[in-house]
């Protein structure tokens, strides 16, 4: 499966073990409460400390 087909896959599977198994719920609150924080934070520490083309490293390192 390839594309948007493997996207549907994914989220009906994800929809079904939402539905079937309870435990499950708490997994998933909780890791997507986990990622929301983690993306956050590092949205934040970017818009503070930008990236600079200095910091950057060669992107040629070969001279190809």
């Amino acid at each position: 499966m390839r594309g948007s087909a493997g996207l549907v896959v994914a989220i009906v599977v994800v929809a079904v073990l939402l539905i079937m198994l309870p435990a499950y719920r708490w997994f998933f609150l909780i890791s997507v409460l986990i990622g929301l924080v983690i993306a956050g934070a590092l949205t934040l520490w970017y818009r503070l400390h930008p990236i600079k083309e200095q910091d950057v490293g060669p992107k040629r390192p070969l001279g190809l």
